[in-house]
C-alpha cells in the first residue's frame, strides 16, 4: 500500500467517524476531508470541486426545486389530503396513505413527501383515537421506500446512475429502477401495513406528547404593575434577564385595555400595567412575588389563541437553527416575538426550563407564534408544522399546468429525447415564469448541506479509483467471493451496504460502494448492472436508526420513538426487502 493509498484511507476513515458521531454537520466534514485531500496531494487541484459541476449534484439541485413547485401548486398536498380520507381502520389508513407517500416520493425529495403528510397522518390518528406512534413510522419508511422506484426518487439512484455512465458511457432511464425498487416498496408497504406497525410498543409515558403539550401550555396568566413593585418605569426588556431566571416568558404588556406587541420591549412600565406571561403556576408565583407585581382582581386567563397568536407543534429538522442552542440564545422572542411553550422530547413532555433545554433534532416544540408572520417564523426556524392548518397552498388555479408540465417533462426523458438535468432545468424555467415558484424560493429550496456533502465526496470517490485504493479494496473482495454462489454475493453486498447507511449518510455509502461493486462484478466476471441495482436499493434501506435518514429524525419527537422501537420494525423489514429483492434483481437483471 502506497502512501497516497494510506492517507486517502486515513481521510475516509475521519469522515466515516465523524458523520458516525454526528456532532458536527455532515456538510462540513465532507468538505474538511475534501480540502485536506487537496492539501496532501491525494486529490489533484484541478479536480478538487468538480463534484459541484457533476450531473449528480446538478440534478439533486434541480430535483429539490420541482419538488417546491409542485408544493406550491397546491397538487401534491389536495391529493394527500382528499385520498387519505378513505382510511377508516388504521391498517387501511396506514395503506392509503403509505401508498401515497410512496408515490410522492418517486417523483419528489422523500423529506418533502413527509413534511406535507405528516400533519395529515397525526391529525387522522388523534381524531380516530388512534397514537401518532402507531402511524407515524409507517408513513416514514414509505417515503423512504418510494424513493426507490424511479431515478428521481432519492439521490443513491441518481449517483448510481451518474457512476454507470462513468464506466459504460450510458446512465440508467427514468423507470429502469421501477421493476426492482416498485416490487420492493409494495414488499415493504404490505409489511408496514399489516404487521410492521403491530411490532410498535405503545409508549408507558405517553401516547401522544404532542397533545399533552397542548393540554399543558394553551394559555397564559397576566400579572398587574403595583405601585411598589420593582418594575415601575422600567423599560420591559430590563426585567427580561429575571424572568429567565425563573423561565418565565414575557409575551407583551396591555395599558388600558389595549394590548402593545410591537415594540413592547422598550415600553416604559407604569403603574397598572398587565404584563402578559407564560409560566408554569410555580414560576409565576416566585416571579410575582420577587418583582411585587399582583394578579388582577379577576384573577383571569387569557388564551393564547388569541385575536393575535395562536399556538403551533412544531418538528425539529437537522438544518433547523434551533439545533445544538436555546430558545433563548437563538432570540426567538425578541426577534420573532414568538414563545416557546413547551418541549416533547422522545414521547416525554418537558415542562420546566423550557427556553433553556438545549433543542434537539426530533424534538417537538409548541410554540406561540403571531398569525402575521406565522409562516416567516416557520420558515426562518426551519422546522415542519405538525399542525394540519390547510397549509400555506399558493396558485391552486395552476395545480393542473404544474402536473402536466412535470410528467410531460418526465415522459421526455424516460423516451430519451431530452437528457434528465436538462428537462428538470426547463420544467424549473416554466415554474419560475409561470410564477408557481418565485424566484427567491429557487435557491431557498434547494438543501445546500447535501450539495455540499455530495460535491465532496464526489471528487473522494474518484480519487478511491485513481490511485488504486478501490483496487485493493475489490481484490480482497474478489477472493473472499471466489467459489461463492451469485445471489450470496449479492446478499453479502447488499448487506453491507445498508449497514452503512443505517449508521452513515445514504449519498456518502453510495459514491464509496458503487464503484468497489462495478470492479468486483468485472472480477467476478458478472453484469455491473446488477450490482449497482443491488446497491441502489440497499443504500435506501435505512430503517434501523432514527439517525440513517432524516425521515426518521424527523418523526422520532412527534412518534415518541426510542431507537430501539427503528431495530423492532426494521430489522425485519430489511430482511424482508433483502429476501424480496435479492431474486427480483436476478430476474430482471441477470448475471
Amino acid at each position: 500500500m502506497s502512501l497516497d493509498q494510506t492517507l486517502l484511507i486515513l481521510i475516509f476513515v475521519f469522515l466515516f467517524a465523524f458523520l458516525l458521531w454526528g456532532r458536527v454537520r455532515y456538510d462540513l466534514v465532507a468538505f474538511t476531508s475534501l480540502v485536506t485531500g487537496v492539501l496532501v496531494g491525494v486529490v489533484p487541484y484541478e479536480n478538487a470541486f468538480d463534484g459541484f459541476g457533476h450531473p449528480a449534484t446538478i440534478i439533486v439541485a434541480l430535483v429539490l426545486i420541482v419538488s417546491k413547485g409542485l408544493i406550491n401548486s397546491g397538487a401534491i398536498y389536495f391529493i394527500g389530503q382528499k385520498i387519505s380520507q378513505f382510511g377508516k381502520s388504521i391498517w387501511k389508513h396506514i395503506s392509503v396513505i403509505g401508498l401515497i407517500g410512496a408515490i410522492l416520493s418517486a417523483f419528489i425529495n422523500n423529506v418533502a413527501a413527509l413534511a406535507l403528510l405528516m400533519p395529515i397522518d397525526i391529525n387522522k390518528a388523534r381524531n380516530s383515537n388512534w397514537t401518532p406512534k402507531a402511524t407515524l413510522m409507517p408513513l416514514s419508511f414509505a417515503t423512504i421506500l418510494g424513493g426507490m422506484a424511479t431515478l428521481i426518487g432519492t439521490p443513491p439512484n441518481i449517483i448510481i446512475s451518474g457512476i454507470r455512465h462513468e464506466y459504460s458511457g450510458e446512465t440508467f432511464k427514468m423507470f429502469d429502477f421501477l421493476p426492482v425498487g416498485g416490487i420492493t416498496a409494495l414488499t415493504g408497504l404490505i409489511f408496514m401495513s399489516f404487521i410492521g406497525w403491530r411490532l410498535i410498543p405503545k409508549s408507558s409515558t405517553s401516547e401522544d406528547a404532542g397533545k399533552e403539550l397542548i393540554e399543558i401550555a394553551t394559555y397564559v396568566s397576566n400579572l398587574v404593575v403595583t405601585k411598589n413593585s420593582s418594575v415601575v418605569n422600567k423599560k420591559l426588556f430590563e426585567i427580561y434577564s429575571e424572568a429567565e431566571k425563573f423561565d418565565v416568558a414575557i409575551l407583551g404588556v396591555v395599558r388600558k385595555d389595549i394590548r402593545i406587541d410591537k415594540g413592547s420591549k422598550n415600553i416604559e412600565l407604569q403603574e397598572n400595567d398587565q404584563l402578559l406571561i407564560d409560566a408554569t403556576p410555580e414560576e409565576l408565583d416566585e416571579f410575582r412575588s420577587l418583582l411585587k407585581l399582583d394578579f388582577p382582581f379577576s384573577k383571569n386567563k387569557i388564551l393564547a389563541e388569541s385575536e393575535n397568536f395562536f399556538p403551533c407543534e412544531v418538528a425539529v429538522t437537522e438544518e433547523s437553527r434551533l439545533v445544538g442552542r436555546t430558545a433563548s440564545k437563538v432570540g426567538l422572542g425578541w426577534r420573532k416575538s414568538t414563545i416557546l411553550l413547551g418541549i416533547s422530547r422522545k414521547g416525554r413532555p418537558i415542562k420546566r426550563q423550557t427556553r433553556k433545554t438545549v433543542i434537539r433534532a426530533g424534538d417537538i416544540l409548541l410554540l406561540l407564534i403571531p398569525k402575521e408572520t406565522y409562516t416567516d417564523v416557520i420558515n426562518w426556524l426551519n422546522c415542519l408544522p405538525l399542525a394540519d392548518r390547510g397549509l400555506n397552498i399558493t396558485n391552486t388555479n395552476k395545480m393542473k399546468i404544474a402536473l402536466l408540465v412535470f410528467f410531460f417533462g418526465l415522459i421526455l426523458t424516460s423516451i430519451g429525447i431530452v437528457k434528465l438535468p436538462i428537462i428538470l432545468g426547463v420544467v424549473v424555467i416554466i415554474y419560475c415564469l409561470l410564477k408557481i415558484i418565485p424566484i427567491r424560493q429557487v435557491y431557498k429550496s434547494v438543501e445546500w448541506p447535501v450539495i455540499v456533502l455530495l460535491a465532496s465526496i464526489i471528487p473522494l470517490g474518484a480519487a478511491l479509483e485513481t490511485n488504486g485504493t478501490t483496487s485493493l479494496i475489490v481484490d480482497a473482495l474478489t477472493n473472499f467471493c471466489i467459489g461463492l454462489e451469485p445471489w450470496l454475493i449479492i446478499s453479502l453486498l447488499m448487506i453491507l451496504t445498508m449497514t452503512l447507511s443505517d449508521m452513515l449518510n445514504n449519498t456518502a455509502t453510495t459514491i464509496v460502494i458503487a464503484p468497489i461493486g462495478i470492479k468486483l462484478a468485472e472480477n467476478l466476471h458478472m453484469n455491473p448492472d446488477t450490482f449497482l441495482m443491488a446497491i441502489a436499493i440497499a443504500a435506501s434501506c435505512a430503517f434501523l436508526t432514527p439517525i440513517g435518514h432524516k425521515n426518521n429524525t424527523i418523526i422520532l419527537g412527534p412518534g415518541g420513538y426510542s431507537f430501539a422501537d427503528y431495530w423492532r420494525v426494521g430489522l425485519p423489514l430489511e430482511c424482508l426487502i433483502l429476501a424480496v429483492s435479492v431474486p427480483t434483481l436476478l430476474f430482471f437483471w441477470p448475471l
